[in-house]
């Protein structure tokens, strides 16, 4: 018998992706990515509850996963930090005292309450300012200016699930997905207040939204290129690269997203310029735990 808050998966999916149950309506279950941006339904014979033995594979495959990222974002801090020190170096900062660092602050705007939770960790564990805030994607385009005019940010996140409805339509069509119309019209909204692509960056998107309408809509970056599901945590690897990186700085997108656990097939974007500012000399208050 099944019940809400069961981790379950699909046999029509060969059980490829482990969800948990948020619903149950007569022969129909509604479902959302335990460790993936993604929301789904399924008749209820076609889902099997998930065994606390596969469970815990499935957890260990997700924590690796999520180590591995993490290793290597921490060589490309540290890459990042070396290349400021020569600069610094160069323009005679050292000669004078040690410099500190300004990373800017990051809204990040959530359709899912415990994705926002886990992604608020790892913003404080690499060492940036965030604000989170719990928003249903279908509530984003009408709440997104008076947060952005609350916390004055300079990386905005917009992210939740989505789903792409292969029974609504193609590829090309906005309708076919569950809540991309929603991200693009909350970017236009942003756009239409912050038209400069280096005055505020933008991520949007979750597991296999229209990649090119949410980059046409302003986005710098985005989900899903190749239509795949993205990694809870993917989001906030893109924010910690821009907020590390020098606004001297246009970023490679390669280098941006190489790290995540989706890769280029799951995320893109355009050229942007880092939003790392440095200062001098040293001062205490801004030093920042991520090292």
């Amino acid at each position: 018998m099944l019940k809400k808050g069961d981790l379950v998966t699909r046999y029509s999916y060969n059980h490829d992706v482990v969800f948990r149950i948020i619903d149950i309506q007569e022969d129909d279950v509604y479902l959302q990515g335990e460790e993936l941006r993604l929301k789904a339904d399924a008749p209820y014979e076609d889902v099997s509850k998930l065994s606390d033995r596969d469970y815990e594979a499935f957890k260990n495959v997700v924590e690796e996963q999520e180590d591995y990222s993490y290793r290597l974002f921490r060589q490309d801090y540290r890459l990042l930090k070396e290349a400021r020190k020569e600069k610094a170096s160069k323009h005679a900062y050292e000669k004078k005292g040690d410099y500190f660092q300004v990373p800017p602050r990051i809204l990040h705007i959530d359709g899912d309450s415990v994705f926002l939770k886990r992604c608020i960790r790892l913003y404080e564990k690499l060492g940036l300012r965030v604000h989170g805030q719990h928003v249903r994607e279908t509530e984003m385009p009408d709440k997104v200016l008076p947060l952005i005019e609350k916390v004055q940010p300079e990386i905005v996140i917009l992210t939740g699930h989505d789903a792409y409805l292969k029974g609504k339509g193609e590829k090309t069509d906005l309708q076919a997905y569950r809540y991309s119309r929603y991200y693009a019209e909350t970017v236009r909204t942003i756009r239409r207040q912050y038209p400069g692509f280096d005055q505020l960056v933008i991520f949007a998107g979750a597991c296999q939204s229209h990649f090119e309408h949410l980059i046409q809509a302003g986005a710098n970056f985005a989900s899903s290129p190749a239509r795949v599901n993205i990694h809870a945590i993917d989001p906030v690897y893109i924010a910690a690269r821009v907020a590390y990186t020098s606004f001297m700085e246009h970023m490679d997108i390669w280098q941006v997203v190489r790290n995540t656990v989706s890769g280029t097939d799951g995320l893109g974007g355009v050229e942007t310029r880092g939003m790392l500012r440095i200062g001098m000399p040293a001062i205490e208050d801004f030093s920042h735990s991520f090292s």
